[in-house]
């Protein structure tokens, strides 16, 4: 696997530690990432997204929903209430799990729902006013031109 070096945009930058954080983290990720549970990210349209996670089994007090730190984190933990239980087959895995999702600056979480045995979380970018684009009015000062061209006229 290939290393990447972030020591020169740590010299030349400020305020994007961050990112390169995030990058090193993902890079030197050696593939243990769990695969439990299975979800989807789905983008809604330019400021929406929904995050769907399969929690079959799970009810909607075994599930946590937070955030914190800029990260959506996801957990659960099943209830013992299957020791007294003797199963043929047990496919339907239950077992606890923490999944995390770094959120970008200015998406919130709009809120969760659990039907069918999938976790649907909402989230929305807002960006604030101040920092969104704006178009600049250009007016004309046809005062100052008017005078160039009488100043021009009277020296001829």
């Amino acid at each position: 696997m290939r290393t990447y070096d972030f020591a020169p945009l740590y010299r030349s930058s400020v305020g994007f530690d961050q990112i390169a954080n995030m990058m090193d983290r993902v890079l030197s990720n050696d593939g243990a990432t769990p695969s439990y549970p299975p979800y989807n990210i789905e983008k809604l349209n330019d400021d929406s997204y929904r995050i769907s996670i399969a929690v079959a089994g799970f009810a909607d007090a075994d599930l946590s929903v937070e955030v914190r730190e800029k990260a959506l984190i996801v957990s659960a933990r099943k209830a013992d209430g299957d020791e007294d239980k003797t199963f043929l087959h047990r496919g339907i895995a239950t077992r606890a799990f923490e999944r995390r999702f770094h959120l970008a600056d200015h998406v919130q979480v709009t809120g969760a729902t659990h039907s069918n045995g999938m976790l649907h979380i909402e989230l929305q970018r807002q960006v604030p006013e101040a920092l969104k684009p704006r178009q600049i009015q250009i007016a004309s000062d046809t005062k100052a031109l008017d005078k160039d061209v009488v100043d021009a006229k009277s020296v001829n």
